[in-house]
């Protein structure tokens, strides 16, 4: 009897376990839940492209002041850094041993002047003699000829007190151009000596040039489009730029390009280009960096998302586009530059296509996902007044403000 219990036992909880067993194949996993992101469709805009350099600001003349004469310094009449204008008084130097030798020169042109008034009142007399016979044509040509020496001798004493003039002014160095001037480098009392000392510089700040280079593709690509009339300098007397500073957080000069070199350099596959930026503060000092960028396109439509919405697929860029049947699909981009905040697509999305902008890491390709309507808006940059940052961290100390 206890054996027949067991097996009846053993076969119940058999039974029950396959039941078991059988509810539990039966259920099923449940499906993920669809992914929620935000579509838009691009927004239309017109834009121009820009495109970028690095550059540095150099003078529009650069002027070494040089000694004309020789002697020894006596004057400094600027204050190292100062702006001086043209004709300005810069130098002096010892005038008197070209004062002596302009004296001197006077001198001798009063005795060639005295000498050509003798010379022709014997002249007057002789022709008065000859007219009476009491001299001969010979000793009368005589003093027609000392009258003609005698006026050579003047005007040769009178160009020679020119140059001793000359000379005698160059003692006076003056500022062949307007502009801030350097430091002196010489301290009065030193021998300078002429064409060969320096004795300063001056540079023009206003306006100031910005030099750059340009590859050869940029290059290629201004003058095909110059060729085929659509750039912008082909409606415009020259190209601008706009420049901004290392510190600075927008593009805040603005001038024009005035020169292309003409060849390439062989070496690097680059070409010399020049802007010129008005100055009048002469806040611009030559050997300052900055980035400018140029016109690089007239005004067309474009279409514009958000960056966050493209994605690196290996070796190429693609955003999610989600179709009427709810699906996103991978869709490969040719990107352009960002303007207003935006990222200009140029080929590969079309002005309906439904674009993810937001939940672009929850997003498959081929997968369904849940959509929520989303806006693209473009956010110009507002101009910020110039703010001189926290203290240099270079600083070597520092005592509290009173």
């Amino acid at each position: 009897m206890r054996s027949s219990s067991v097996r009846a036992s053993s076969a119940l909880c058999g039974l029950l376990f396959a039941a078991a067993l059988a509810g539990c194949g039966a259920k099923t996993a449940a499906p993920p839940p669809v992914p929620t992101v935000t579509v838009a469709t691009p927004l239309r805009m017109n834009v121009v492209d820009w495109d970028d350099y690095v550059g540095q600001f150099v003078a529009v003349d650069s002027v070494d002041i040089r000694p004309r004469v020789t002697g020894y310094l006596v004057g400094v009449a600027f204050r190292d850094g100062d702006y001086v204008a043209k004709g300005q008084r810069l130098f002096t130097i010892d005038p008197r041993p070209y004062q002596a030798a302009l004296d001197q020169a006077k001198g001798l042109e009063a005795r060639a002047e005295a000498t050509l008034i003798n010379a022709k009142a014997q002249a007057a007399r002789g022709q008065t003699l000859l007219a009476a016979h009491a001299i001969s044509q010979q000793a009368y040509d005589a003093l027609i000829a000392a009258q003609g020496q005698a006026a050579a001798d003047l005007g040769s004493a009178q160009a020679a007190v020119r140059a001793q003039a000359l000379t005698l002014s160059f003692t006076t160095v003056t500022a062949p151009i307007s502009g801030r001037v350097s430091d002196r480098r010489v301290a009065p009392g030193n021998l300078v000596t002429a064409d060969s000392t320096i004795l300063t510089n001056i540079v023009n700040l206003d306006p100031i040039r910005f030099a750059f280079t340009g590859s050869e593709a940029l290059y290629l690509k201004y003058q095909r489009e110059n060729a085929a009339g659509t750039r912008a300098s082909s409606r415009r007397s020259a190209n601008p730029v706009e420049i901004q500073l290392q510190d600075e957080p927008g593009y805040r000069w603005k001038g024009h390009m005035d020169f292309v070199d003409n060849a390439m350099d062989t070496g690097s596959g680059t070409i010399r280009g020049r802007a010129v930026v008005a100055n009048p503060t002469h806040f611009l000092t030559p050997g300052m960096f900055g980035h400018m960028r140029l016109l690089g396109s007239g005004s067309y439509p474009a279409l514009l998302i958000p960056d966050r919405a493209v994605v690196t697929d290996q070796e190429r860029q693609v955003v999610f586009v989600v179709g009427s049947d709810s699906v996103a699909r991978m869709q490969p981009v040719d990107l352009g530059p960002l303007t207003d905040g935006l990222r200009v697509v140029r080929r590969g999305i079309g002005p309906g296509d439904r674009v993810v902008i937001d939940g672009v890491q929850r997003a498959q390709g081929g997968h369904k996902v849940k959509t929520v309507d989303g806006r693209i808006v473009a956010t110009p940059p507002t101009p910020k007044p110039m703010d001189p940052g926290p203290p240099a961290s270079t600083a070597t100390s520092a005592d509290s403000a009173r």
